[in-house]
Parts: structure tokens; sequence; C-alpha cells
């Protein structure tokens, strides 16, 4: 099945969908985007990934496309058009194509991108040894709470954790304390068994993963603790782990080389996986 892309009130093949070249997110990475994950052929967490889609338009002050009804009706005719059982669906918004000027233009109607793809499922390799990070200082601008199409710092930070053998790279703060991967949030288990993971503000991005684990978490008896810890933290935890919309939960078993607690997923990470996964299949298997 070919695949189809949605661009500007218009289904496309996409291997020739366009943008405008004057696409203000083109030329200023003036737009925000969502990746929904897919399973079953439905959408996960779909009213959270809309909330927080429409929280980014309104701090970047950009006008909604369209009302969120119809958003929805167009993300399930790309979903059906696709075919996708097990994937990811990607929007994006961008203020418009309007001549290159760096103030907001008056007449601009705002873009929208839609895509679909099937994933692979996660490789059985990274649920039993884990995966690796490194840890780089955080370069990002100071509204990392807005979901934003402008990525350079993550994508460079990326790329090294490629370069160097790893999942994914941890950025540091300027007091040494890990605010989140470049693509994921970040998270450790103390030693007294207590779940970690720092609180939203400015420096992360509120993670629609992250945000469900937590509310799944308040029906369990395990402990959080919301707050800021540091890399020394982190390497003396006995597991840490990354949560996104596209693995979910991946337990980390290094950082820059050293090892996690015993240098395998430990039991808690794969628990709160597997309580994400019920969560998942819950909504998937709704009518």
């Amino acid at each position: 099945m070919s695949r189809i892309a949605y661009v500007n009130g218009k289904y496309q093949p996409h291997r020739t969908a366009a943008v405008h070249i004057e696409d203000r997110g083109y030329q200023f990475a003036d737009g925000v985007y969502e990746v929904v994950p897919v399973q079953n052929g439905k959408l996960i967490d779909e009213e959270l990934h809309l909330d927080r889609l429409e929280f980014s338009l309104g701090e970047l002050e950009i006008a909604a496309p369209m009302d969120r009804r119809a958003l929805k009706l167009v993300l399930r005719e790309v979903l059906r058009r696709n075919g996708v059982a097990r994937g990811i669906l990607y929007m994006q918004v961008t203020r418009g194509v309007a001549p290159r000027n760096h103030a907001f233009p008056v007449m601009a109607r705002p873009a929208l991108v839609i895509t679909c793809k099937r994933l692979k499922p996660v490789p059985a390799k990274y649920l039993e040894e884990g995966v690796g990070v490194i840890t780089l200082p955080d370069l990002r601008w100071k509204r990392c709470d807005i979901k934003t199409i402008g990525l350079l710092a993550n994508v460079l930070g990326k790329q090294r954790a490629s370069e160097e053998g790893a999942y994914e790279a941890w950025q540091i703060d300027p007091e040494g304390n890990v605010t989140e991967g470049t693509s994921t949030n970040a998270w450790i288990v103390t030693k007294d068994r207590k779940i970690v993971t720092r609180p939203l503000g400015h420096e992360i991005l509120p993670g629609v993963t992250r945000r469900a684990l937590l509310a799944l978490l308040e029906a369990t008896d395990f402990t959080l603790d919301e707050r800021s810890f540091s890399l020394d933290e982190a390497l003396a935890a006995s597991e840490a782990f990354l949560t996104s919309s596209s693995v979910f939960l991946l337990p980390i078993t290094r950082i820059d080389g050293k090892k996690v607690g015993n240098g395998k997923p430990g039991d808690l990470s794969k628990k709160l996986r597997q309580l994400y996964l019920d969560h998942a299949e819950r909504q998937a298997s709704a009518a």
C-alpha cells in the first residue's frame, strides 16, 4: 500500500507531498508537532496529545488549523488510508506561508501536515539487555516545554549518541542535573525503590507517555518523587529508564559506559513497562 500524507486539506501520495518554500516551518522552524502512537489501528493517549498540541500552539500564538473534532476526523482518515495497525502518526502545524520576515505575518493561514508510518516492534535486545545513554550539556533554548519543530540541538545530541554506540543522550543543565533525553523523558529508581523524574517546567517537554505513566502510578503502591536528579545520583541508582511515545518505556543499563545497578534491566522498570503496555492495550482494544 502506498503511503498517503495530508497536506493543507489534500490527501496526497507521500512521495510527492510538499509544502511551499516560504512555509515558516521550513525557514524559521516556526511551528509545532505531535507524534501519536498507533496500536491496533487506534491512537493511544490521543486526547493528551491534542491537549499538548493546543498548548504549544497557544504558547507560540499560532492559530489552530481546525477545531479538535475536525482534526480527529482527519487523523482517522490518514490512519485508514495508510492501513497502519502499529506505528506512529505525525502531525505538524506551522504559522503558514508568507514572504520571509521575522515578525508574524498578518494574513498567513496555519499549515497542517499529517503523515503516518508503520514501526517495527522494539528490538528484543533492548528489553533483555537495556540500552545505553551518554550525557551532554543541555544546549537547547529556554522553552523546552513547547513541542516546537526547532530540534537542532536534539538532533546533534542524538547523532553524538549514535556515533558512540548509545541509544540516547541525556542532557545536563548547568547545575549538573539531568533534564531529559533528546527525544525521551528521563527516570531513575533509587536504592530505596523511589521512582524519580524531573518535575515539569520550561526545562523539559511534558511527555505524554510520562504523564500517562504518572497517572497510572497513582493507583499503585510505588513511591514517586518528582524532583531534579544529578548525573552522580543517576550513576548511583539501582535502575534507570526512559519513556517516549514511540517506544513507551525502555530500561537504561549504561550511562556514559558505566553500569546502572547490576547492568541489567531492573524488575521495577519491567513492571512499569508492562503497566503502560496494559494501559495502551486497553485503549487499542476499546470499541
